[in-house]
């Protein structure tokens, strides 16, 4: 007995499924839905950054006041720590380092310029027994004219925290950002003329 062929499917999509739309919304909101997903997420966790550098600094701020007093290396390590503490509250993985340098006046602050020397073999550096002038007498080059630490009466301090922790969000990895997230703030402030100001002249040196 011979079979009966299939009948032939029709060339051309019937009227009736060309004019039916169910289900187009929802494929088309399948495709916008992870840009959408990203880009919120992208604006949550700079929004989070921009609140975390706010509160880093304000915090600064007000231990910056306190350290400006007659200070001890004890003392600084106390403001310290209650800068991290209240950073803690707001982001308990973050880890925070801390710097300080002192100049004699706001402009040098500013200007945070290396100290003049002679610079014979053109590298960009004291080096090579070159001579240079140690304006702030601690001993040694600084390229940013600075001296370590809170410094001394009426010197001006650059105080700044850099803090990294890690992201709100895992879709970060996805798009090609980092884990972590660095934020620094700083801000300077005078010492109080608890005594005179150091204003010793610069003294010749040379690098070693």
């Amino acid at each position: 007995m011979a079979h009966r062929p299939f009948p032939l499917l029709p060339r051309r999509t019937p009227p009736v499924l060309r004019r039916d739309e169910r289900g187009a919304t929802l494929v088309e909101f399948a495709i916008v839905l992870p840009v959408l997903l990203t880009l919120l997420l992208g604006v949550l966790d700079a929004g989070f950054q921009l609140y975390t550098r706010s509160v880093l600094l304000g915090e600064m701020q007000k231990a910056g006041r306190d350290s400006t007093l007659e200070t001890s290396a004890n003392r600084t390590a106390i403001i310290d720590e209650r800068v991290e503490a209240a950073i803690h509250n707001v982001v308990p993985k973050a880890e925070i380092a801390f710097s300080r340098k002192s100049y004699r006046t706001f402009s040098d602050a500013a200007a945070a310029q290396a100290e003049e020397y002679t610079d014979y073999n053109d590298n960009g550096t004291c080096d090579n027994g070159e001579p240079y002038e140690d304006a702030n007498n601690n001993g040694k080059w600084d390229n940013d004219g600075g001296n370590d630490g809170q410094g001394g009466a009426k010197d001006a301090v650059v105080y700044t925290a850099t803090l990294d922790y890690p992201r709100l969000f895992p879709l970060a990895r996805l798009i090609g950002l980092p884990q972590t997230v660095e934020v620094t703030a700083t801000t300077v402030l005078r010492n109080q003329p608890y005594t005179d100001q150091d204003l010793s002249e610069p003294t010749a040196r040379n690098c070693s």
